[in-house]
């Protein structure tokens, strides 16, 4: 019996929180997977996981195994890419997630850009705002926006994401203009989905609390709410920067404006696919693109 066998499974398992999900991704039915992890612990003379009915968990042991395979896996990846020599010819399924309307703004036209120069790169693309547990559901890269939470994934910070209050000049000639986040309470604010906006004073973050008569959990709802001057909004660039270029939105704050490092968009990848050749030409594609976008590279509006 090969002493590497039964890590693959060890390691799939591991990823994605039971032997059912480790076989579908495997392509290996869940006893196979079951019966390899039993005797790779039997090799060990040690257990890997806690099991129950509805749980499957690593044990203190199986975590630093756990650890030790996943660097053996990476360098087996990483040798066996060298051989093929992939790294000018992406190829094969790439599977993206996205928010949606950042993703069809701008995610989507780089990607089919790069379909189009790469006709074996296969793609399926994923556009909705509910969060997706890449591992499990077996996504390469998920592009979110704003600050990050998930600690287990590769972070690719893609471009930046200026957050900004406004409103049209007919709401404020008939309201006023806010010039402190205190005046806010008595402005009329467009509520998304959160009661809190966001803001930024001497490098630090701040939360104020917003009210109003209209909410909408669609950015695109708030922007036409604000455009027909019901109030206040407080939305990213991609939304508001052609209206405040054009003069129908008014940017309010600009010394609170939220701008932090912290905040921004973002490729997101599971940590043993970002060595992939194909997600790393992607990633670095989104990357120096977005970056040569005229509203990043201008700065924040003014």
């Amino acid at each position: 019996m090969s002493r590497w066998e039964g890590l693959e499974e060890f390691v799939a398992v591991a990823e994605t929180g039971g032997f059912s999900a480790a076989a579908r991704r495997l392509g290996l039915s869940a006893s196979h997977v079951s019966r390899q992890v039993q005797r790779l612990e039997e090799r060990m003379q040690t257990r890997l996981f806690h099991r129950s009915t509805r749980l499957v968990r690593l044990t203190e042991a199986g975590q630093a195994f756990f650890q030790h395979c996943r660097q053996l896996q990476d360098g087996f990846d990483e040798a066996l890419r060298s051989v093929l020599d992939l790294e000018q010819s992406p190829k094969g399924l790439l599977r993206i997630t996205s928010s949606a309307v950042y993703g069809e703004r701008y995610i989507v036209p780089l990607i089919n850009e790069l379909v189009a120069e790469h006709p074996q790169l296969q793609v399926e693309i994923e556009l909705d705002n509910t969060p997706r547990d890449l591992v499990q559901e077996g996504y390469d890269i998920a592009i979110r926006l704003g600050r990050l939470s998930d600690t287990r994934l590769v972070a690719v910070r893609l471009a930046p994401r200026v957050m900004y209050v406004c409103a049209t000049p007919d709401y404020l000639a008939r309201h006023g203009t806010p010039t402190s986040l205190a005046d806010l309470e008595r402005h009329n604010c467009l509520l998304g989905i959160s009661d809190s906006w966001l803001f930024q004073a001497d490098g630090r973050e701040l939360s104020q609390r917003v009210a109003g008569n209209w909410r909408c959990n669609s950015g695109l709802a708030v922007l036409d709410a604000a455009l027909c001057g019901i109030g206040v909004c407080q939305l990213p660039d991609y939304y508001v920067l052609p209206h405040l270029h054009s003069g129908a939105l008014v940017a309010l704050l600009p010394d609170f404006q939220l701008h932090s490092q912290a905040h921004g968009v973002w490729a997101l990848i599971p940590p043993r696919r970002n060595l992939s050749p194909k997600v790393r030409i992607v990633v670095e594609r989104l990357r120096q693109r977005l970056a040569a976008r005229p509203e990043y590279a201008g700065g924040a509006f003014a």
